[in-house]
């Protein structure tokens, strides 16, 4: 999904090789298709459990200018690296917990008033949600060095994750709760 700074989704639309929002769509009705086999069905289900996850990582809402934050690059405690996988990936291993233990941790935390607070199955909001954070994530570049003829990469890692923890973890969350909410939605429960 691509949303410019200062813009919303729906004043700039998919690309016309559709993005997130409307590989969403389409595989959310895949799913009702009377015409889809099961397997066809199963897969639209996997997509869309995946895609509502996705929306929910700020560069997966991507400005539009580096690839979602995958031209970026940075070094992570000293690794070479890009800010899409920092967030897609490196700061949730960074936790070394197993799949399981991240979930049991992540859920024992969500109460029922955030679940009501959370519990809107709308990708819109979501979307604004990401995009909001994304314009905020982005690390400062330090200053070229007179004579350097390559730019500064930044170096990331303790006062980052400081940083943007709470609001990795709240993302994580959210993307739980929004994925229940959303099958329930989809399945009219």
């Amino acid at each position: 999904v691509t949303v410019p700074p200062g813009k919303q989704y729906n004043e700039v639309g998919a690309p016309p090789q559709g993005d997130a929002m409307s590989a969403l769509k389409k595989f959310s009705a895949q799913i009702h298709d009377p015409d889809s086999t099961l397997y066809e069905k199963q897969l639209a289900l996997r997509f869309v459990i995946h895609i509502v996850g996705d929306l929910h990582q700020p560069l997966h809402v991507g400005h539009g200018g580096d690839r979602g934050g995958n031209d970026f690059k940075i070094t992570w405690f000293g690794q070479p690296s890009n800010l899409h996988r920092l967030w897609d990936s490196q700061m949730i291993d960074h936790k070394q917990l197993s799949y399981s233990e991240m979930k049991r941790w992540l859920q024992t935390e969500i109460t029922a008033d955030l679940y009501r607070e959370w519990g809107n199955p709308d990708p819109m909001v979501w979307v604004a949600e990401s995009a909001g954070l994304r314009d905020r994530i982005y690390p400062e570049t330090p200053e070229q060095v007179p004579g350097e003829t390559e730019a500064p990469i930044p170096a990331l890692g303790w006062d980052y994750v400081y940083r943007w923890n709470d609001d990795l973890e709240r993302r994580l969350k959210q993307a739980g709760v929004r994925t229940a909410v959303y099958l329930n939605a989809l399945f009219d429960i």
